[in-house]
Protein backbone atom coordinates (compact mmCIF):
# COMPACT_ATOMS: atom_id res chain seq x y z
CA UNK A 1 0.00 0.00 0.00
CA UNK A 2 0.81 3.60 -0.57
CA UNK A 3 -0.08 6.00 2.50
CA UNK A 4 -0.23 9.27 2.03
CA UNK A 5 -0.95 12.53 4.09
CA UNK A 6 -2.74 14.90 2.44
CA UNK A 7 -4.91 18.53 2.78
CA UNK A 8 -8.89 18.01 1.64
CA UNK A 9 -10.72 20.99 0.50
CA UNK A 10 -11.49 22.09 3.84
CA UNK A 11 -7.76 22.53 4.60
CA UNK A 12 -7.66 19.74 6.61
CA UNK A 13 -4.84 17.49 7.35
CA UNK A 14 -5.89 13.66 6.67
CA UNK A 15 -4.52 10.52 6.76
CA UNK A 16 -5.38 7.51 3.83
CA UNK A 17 -4.02 5.85 0.73
CA UNK A 18 -4.06 5.80 -2.85
CA UNK A 19 -5.97 3.85 -4.87
CA UNK A 20 -8.35 3.93 -8.12
CA UNK A 21 -6.34 7.03 -9.44
CA UNK A 22 -7.82 8.72 -6.08
CA UNK A 23 -7.09 9.28 -2.45
CA UNK A 24 -8.75 6.96 0.03
CA UNK A 25 -9.23 9.05 3.55
CA UNK A 26 -8.98 6.22 5.85
CA UNK A 27 -10.98 7.44 8.73
CA UNK A 28 -14.22 8.88 6.63
CA UNK A 29 -14.22 5.48 4.29
CA UNK A 30 -13.49 3.63 7.50
CA UNK A 31 -16.64 5.75 9.57
CA UNK A 32 -14.34 6.36 12.25
CA UNK A 33 -12.66 3.14 12.60
CA UNK A 34 -9.35 4.09 11.52
CA UNK A 35 -7.57 7.48 12.70
CA UNK A 36 -7.17 11.00 11.09
CA UNK A 37 -3.28 10.90 10.75
CA UNK A 38 -0.70 9.02 9.78
CA UNK A 39 1.32 8.66 13.01
CA UNK A 40 -1.44 7.04 14.89
CA UNK A 41 -2.04 4.69 12.28
CA UNK A 42 1.66 3.71 12.53
CA UNK A 43 1.04 3.30 16.01
CA UNK A 44 -1.46 0.82 15.76
CA UNK A 45 -0.69 -0.54 12.42
CA UNK A 46 -1.40 -4.25 12.81
CA UNK A 47 -4.80 -3.73 14.21
CA UNK A 48 -5.58 -0.81 11.47
CA UNK A 49 -4.57 -3.13 8.76
CA UNK A 50 -6.50 -6.04 10.18
CA UNK A 51 -10.04 -3.49 10.21
CA UNK A 52 -9.13 -2.35 6.74
CA UNK A 53 -9.01 -6.06 5.37
CA UNK A 54 -12.25 -7.14 7.69
CA UNK A 55 -14.02 -3.41 6.36
CA UNK A 56 -13.30 -4.53 2.72
CA UNK A 57 -11.54 -0.92 2.24
CA UNK A 58 -9.23 -1.67 -0.68
CA UNK A 59 -12.18 -2.53 -2.39
CA UNK A 60 -13.97 1.07 -2.08
CA UNK A 61 -13.69 4.38 -4.42
CA UNK A 62 -11.35 7.06 -4.16
CA UNK A 63 -12.72 9.68 -1.62
CA UNK A 64 -11.09 12.21 -3.35
CA UNK A 65 -9.68 12.60 -6.42
CA UNK A 66 -5.76 13.19 -6.50
CA UNK A 67 -6.70 16.76 -8.46
CA UNK A 68 -9.00 17.76 -5.26
CA UNK A 69 -6.37 17.25 -2.43
CA UNK A 70 -2.84 18.57 -1.81
CA UNK A 71 -0.27 16.10 -1.25
CA UNK A 72 1.62 16.71 2.11
CA UNK A 73 4.78 14.89 3.45
CA UNK A 74 3.53 11.34 4.35
CA UNK A 75 4.72 11.16 8.01
CA UNK A 76 4.56 15.15 8.79
CA UNK A 77 5.60 15.04 12.33
CA UNK A 78 8.08 11.81 13.21
CA UNK A 79 9.32 11.19 16.45
CA UNK A 80 12.72 11.57 15.32
CA UNK A 81 15.37 11.44 12.44
CA UNK A 82 18.34 10.05 12.35
CA UNK A 83 20.37 10.21 9.00
CA UNK A 84 23.05 7.70 8.44
CA UNK A 85 26.03 7.84 5.84
CA UNK A 86 25.96 4.56 4.36
CA UNK A 87 27.08 4.79 0.57
CA UNK A 88 31.03 4.64 0.66
CA UNK A 89 31.09 6.12 -3.23
CA UNK A 90 29.22 9.30 -1.29
CA UNK A 91 31.49 9.29 1.48
CA UNK A 92 34.49 9.03 -0.76
CA UNK A 93 33.64 11.87 -2.84
CA UNK A 94 32.47 14.16 -0.29
CA UNK A 95 35.51 13.30 2.24
CA UNK A 96 37.61 14.46 -0.57
CA UNK A 97 36.38 18.08 -1.43
CA UNK A 98 36.21 18.81 2.27
CA UNK A 99 39.72 17.34 2.54
CA UNK A 100 38.89 14.68 4.88
CA UNK A 101 40.19 11.47 4.72
CA UNK A 102 37.44 8.27 5.28
CA UNK A 103 37.85 6.93 8.96
CA UNK A 104 38.35 3.27 8.99
CA UNK A 105 35.67 3.13 12.21
CA UNK A 106 33.57 3.84 9.16
CA UNK A 107 33.70 0.51 7.87
CA UNK A 108 33.31 -1.30 11.27
CA UNK A 109 29.54 0.72 12.28
CA UNK A 110 27.10 2.30 10.59
CA UNK A 111 27.55 6.39 11.33
CA UNK A 112 24.47 8.80 12.02
CA UNK A 113 23.12 12.29 13.00
CA UNK A 114 20.50 13.12 13.99
CA UNK A 115 18.74 16.15 12.12
CA UNK A 116 15.36 18.27 12.72
CA UNK A 117 12.34 15.81 12.90
CA UNK A 118 10.54 19.39 13.21
CA UNK A 119 11.72 20.43 10.00
CA UNK A 120 9.86 17.97 7.32
CA UNK A 121 8.52 19.37 3.87
CA UNK A 122 6.85 17.18 1.90
CA UNK A 123 6.07 17.09 -1.98
CA UNK A 124 5.33 20.41 -4.21
CA UNK A 125 6.43 22.01 -1.26
CA UNK A 126 9.06 25.62 -1.66
CA UNK A 127 11.93 25.16 0.22
CA UNK A 128 13.32 28.23 1.44
CA UNK A 129 17.36 28.89 1.34
CA UNK A 130 18.75 30.26 3.81
CA UNK A 131 19.85 33.27 4.32
CA UNK A 132 23.38 34.26 2.91
CA UNK A 133 23.48 30.18 1.78
CA UNK A 134 25.83 29.99 -1.50
CA UNK A 135 26.04 26.49 -1.64
CA UNK A 136 23.10 25.01 -1.12
CA UNK A 137 22.78 21.63 -1.92
CA UNK A 138 20.18 18.79 -2.01
CA UNK A 139 20.82 14.88 -1.41
CA UNK A 140 19.27 11.82 -2.44
CA UNK A 141 18.02 9.26 -0.24
CA UNK A 142 15.79 6.51 0.61
CA UNK A 143 14.02 6.88 4.44
CA UNK A 144 12.71 4.31 6.49
CA UNK A 145 9.64 4.67 8.75
CA UNK A 146 9.32 2.56 12.01
CA UNK A 147 6.23 0.49 12.71
CA UNK A 148 7.27 -0.95 15.83
CA UNK A 149 9.87 0.11 18.84
CA UNK A 150 12.21 -1.91 20.61
CA UNK A 151 16.03 -1.85 21.93
CA UNK A 152 19.46 -3.76 21.88
CA UNK A 153 18.16 -5.33 18.54
CA UNK A 154 19.70 -7.49 15.87
CA UNK A 155 19.73 -6.71 12.67
CA UNK A 156 17.44 -9.06 11.77
CA UNK A 157 14.75 -7.98 14.73
CA UNK A 158 15.05 -4.77 13.35
CA UNK A 159 14.09 -5.00 10.05
CA UNK A 160 11.20 -6.78 11.05
CA UNK A 161 10.03 -3.14 12.82
CA UNK A 162 10.21 -1.48 9.44
CA UNK A 163 6.59 -0.25 8.32
CA UNK A 164 7.40 1.54 5.03
CA UNK A 165 9.85 3.50 2.89
CA UNK A 166 9.51 6.81 1.54
CA UNK A 167 11.96 9.11 -0.41
CA UNK A 168 14.13 11.34 1.92
CA UNK A 169 16.13 15.11 0.53
CA UNK A 170 18.63 15.61 2.73
CA UNK A 171 18.61 19.45 1.68
CA UNK A 172 22.37 20.75 2.76
CA UNK A 173 23.75 24.35 3.21
CA UNK A 174 27.59 23.65 2.82
CA UNK A 175 28.96 26.52 3.21
CA UNK A 176 27.29 26.90 6.61
CA UNK A 177 27.80 23.31 7.21
CA UNK A 178 31.79 23.45 6.15
CA UNK A 179 32.41 26.70 8.90
CA UNK A 180 30.72 24.50 11.86
CA UNK A 181 32.49 21.50 11.17
CA UNK A 182 35.73 22.43 11.86
CA UNK A 183 34.93 23.05 15.25
CA UNK A 184 34.37 19.30 15.22
CA UNK A 185 31.33 19.23 16.15
CA UNK A 186 28.12 18.80 13.83
CA UNK A 187 26.53 19.23 11.36
CA UNK A 188 23.99 21.39 13.06
CA UNK A 189 22.76 24.48 11.14
CA UNK A 190 23.96 23.16 8.30
CA UNK A 191 21.00 20.73 8.22
CA UNK A 192 18.50 21.30 10.65
CA UNK A 193 16.91 23.80 7.94
CA UNK A 194 14.77 21.43 5.62
CA UNK A 195 14.07 17.38 5.62
CA UNK A 196 11.99 16.72 2.79
CA UNK A 197 10.05 13.73 2.71
CA UNK A 198 7.61 11.99 -0.04
CA UNK A 199 5.06 11.60 -1.75
CA UNK A 200 4.23 8.97 -0.36
CA UNK A 201 4.93 5.82 2.32
CA UNK A 202 5.43 2.50 0.94
CA UNK A 203 4.88 -0.80 3.05
CA UNK A 204 8.04 -2.62 2.72
CA UNK A 205 5.87 -5.46 1.20
CA UNK A 206 5.83 -4.10 -2.01
CA UNK A 207 9.38 -3.73 -2.00
CA UNK A 208 9.93 -7.35 -1.35
CA UNK A 209 10.64 -8.06 -4.67
CA UNK A 210 13.00 -5.91 -5.08
CA UNK A 211 15.52 -7.21 -2.20
CA UNK A 212 18.06 -9.36 -2.70
CA UNK A 213 19.86 -12.04 -0.70
CA UNK A 214 21.73 -9.26 0.98
CA UNK A 215 18.83 -7.50 2.33
CA UNK A 216 19.62 -4.90 -0.22
CA UNK A 217 16.71 -3.30 -2.44
CA UNK A 218 17.58 -3.26 -6.60
CA UNK A 219 16.35 -0.03 -6.81
CA UNK A 220 17.46 2.64 -9.12
CA UNK A 221 17.87 6.22 -7.27
CA UNK A 222 18.22 9.27 -9.84
CA UNK A 223 18.02 12.84 -9.54
CA UNK A 224 17.01 16.14 -11.81
CA UNK A 225 17.36 19.47 -11.45
CA UNK A 226 15.12 21.51 -13.65
CA UNK A 227 14.77 18.67 -16.05
CA UNK A 228 18.76 18.24 -15.88
CA UNK A 229 19.56 14.49 -14.83
CA UNK A 230 22.51 14.79 -12.30
CA UNK A 231 22.54 11.20 -10.54
CA UNK A 232 21.54 8.08 -12.03
CA UNK A 233 22.75 5.30 -9.38
CA UNK A 234 21.03 2.32 -7.46
CA UNK A 235 20.21 1.47 -3.81
CA UNK A 236 22.30 -2.16 -4.34
CA UNK A 237 25.24 -0.40 -3.74
CA UNK A 238 24.67 0.80 -0.18
CA UNK A 239 27.17 -0.80 2.27
CA UNK A 240 24.63 -1.33 5.64
CA UNK A 241 21.58 -2.48 5.49
CA UNK A 242 18.68 -0.68 7.22
CA UNK A 243 18.51 -3.63 9.59
CA UNK A 244 22.25 -2.93 10.33
CA UNK A 245 21.58 0.88 11.14
CA UNK A 246 18.39 0.33 13.09
CA UNK A 247 20.31 -2.24 14.91
CA UNK A 248 22.99 0.02 15.59
CA UNK A 249 20.51 3.09 16.95
CA UNK A 250 19.01 0.45 19.19
CA UNK A 251 22.82 -0.11 21.16
CA UNK A 252 23.27 0.90 24.78
CA UNK A 253 19.89 0.34 25.75
CA UNK A 254 18.38 2.83 23.20
CA UNK A 255 14.50 2.20 22.74
CA UNK A 256 13.45 3.23 19.27
CA UNK A 257 9.98 3.88 18.69
CA UNK A 258 6.86 3.59 15.91
CA UNK A 259 7.23 6.71 13.62
CA UNK A 260 10.94 7.14 14.22
CA UNK A 261 12.29 7.98 10.75
CA UNK A 262 16.10 6.80 9.51
CA UNK A 263 17.64 7.73 6.57
CA UNK A 264 19.88 5.41 4.28
CA UNK A 265 22.62 8.38 3.45
CA UNK A 266 23.04 9.34 0.02
CA UNK A 267 23.46 7.18 -2.93
CA UNK A 268 27.19 8.04 -5.27
CA UNK A 269 26.98 10.89 -6.89
CA UNK A 270 23.36 11.91 -5.52
CA UNK A 271 24.55 15.50 -4.45
CA UNK A 272 26.46 18.44 -5.75
CA UNK A 273 28.91 18.57 -3.51
CA UNK A 274 30.12 15.00 -4.93
CA UNK A 275 31.38 16.82 -7.91
CA UNK A 276 32.28 20.27 -6.49
CA UNK A 277 29.54 21.82 -8.01
CA UNK A 278 31.07 21.21 -11.46
CA UNK A 279 27.93 18.74 -12.54
CA UNK A 280 25.01 21.94 -11.12
CA UNK A 281 26.06 24.99 -9.68
CA UNK A 282 24.53 25.55 -6.08
CA UNK A 283 21.12 25.63 -5.91
CA UNK A 284 19.50 28.96 -6.23
CA UNK A 285 15.31 29.88 -5.56
CA UNK A 286 13.28 28.84 -8.55
CA UNK A 287 15.41 25.69 -9.33
CA UNK A 288 12.96 22.42 -9.11
CA UNK A 289 14.49 19.28 -8.09
CA UNK A 290 13.23 15.92 -8.33
CA UNK A 291 14.35 13.02 -6.99
CA UNK A 292 12.79 9.65 -7.86
CA UNK A 293 13.29 6.40 -6.73
CA UNK A 294 11.93 3.10 -8.60
CA UNK A 295 8.70 1.97 -6.52
CA UNK A 296 8.66 4.98 -4.60
CA UNK A 297 7.63 8.06 -6.77
CA UNK A 298 8.81 11.36 -7.25
CA UNK A 299 9.63 14.48 -4.68
CA UNK A 300 9.60 17.33 -6.34
CA UNK A 301 10.46 21.02 -4.42
CA UNK A 302 11.21 24.21 -5.52
CA UNK A 303 13.52 26.64 -4.02
CA UNK A 304 12.24 29.71 -2.56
Amino acid sequence: MKFVTFKNAEGMARAGWLQGGGVVDMQQASDGALPADMLSFIDQHEEYLAVIQAKGLLGLAPTHQLAEVQLLAPLPNPRSFRDYISFEQHLLNASSKFGHQVAAEWYEMPIFYFTNHQAIYGPEQDVPRPAGETRLDYELEMGCVLGKGGQNLSPAEAEDCIFGFTIFNDFTARAIQAREMRCNLGPAKGKDFANAIGPYLVTKDELAPHRDATGRFNLRMTSRINGQTICDGNFQTIHYTFGQMLARASENHVRLHPGDIIGSGTVGWGSLIETNFEAHRPLEPGDVLELEIEGLGILRNQIS
